[in-house]
């Protein structure tokens, strides 16, 4: 396991992300509102959280649905994982949407989604007039079968 330091504003009132447990992946992001919002179902509400991070070049950040939220409420990100880039400033704010059947209130302070800061590569694209042959070939969606 890594450590990185990255840069964090907090304008929010609530802690900044944090793990849970000592192995956890993702930090807890928490909402920042001036009241609690409803997610009416199939409706999609952007959420401000009032954080500004300063990624270090060569990482980037995703944001990630919660578990609990989505088996629970059937709550979960539209853009999964939404991606946070290394040169972005601005507000970490969190595309929400409700699957579920019933509207759902989301209050300030409540762990909205899951942060992972990861490390990424850069592709140089190599052009070429054929690809080597592999064992899976063409077959794609749904091509190994169910079982």
């Amino acid at each position: 396991m890594n450590e990185v330091r990255v840069k964090i504003v907090n304008h929010s009132d609530n802690p900044a992300p944090s793990y849970a447990t000592q192995h956890s992946a993702g930090m807890d992001l928490r909402a920042w509102l001036d009241e609690p919002v409803v997610i009416q179902p199939m409706q999609r509400l952007l959420i401000p959280t009032g954080v500004h991070i300063e990624l270090p070049e060569g990482y980037e950040c995703q944001l990630r649905p919660r578990s609990g939220l989505a088996i629970k409420h059937g709550i979960t990100l539209v853009n999964t994982p939404g991606t946070i880039d290394a040169d972005y400033r601005g507000e970490i704010k969190v595309i929400m949407i409700n699957l579920g059947e019933t509207p759902f209130t989301i209050e300030s302070g409540e762990r909205i989604c899951q942060m992972v800061v990861a490390p990424y590569s850069r592709v140089e694209w190599t052009t070429a007039d054929s690809l080597e042959a592999s064992e899976r070939g063409e077959g794609g969606f749904g091509h190994t079968g169910l079982k």
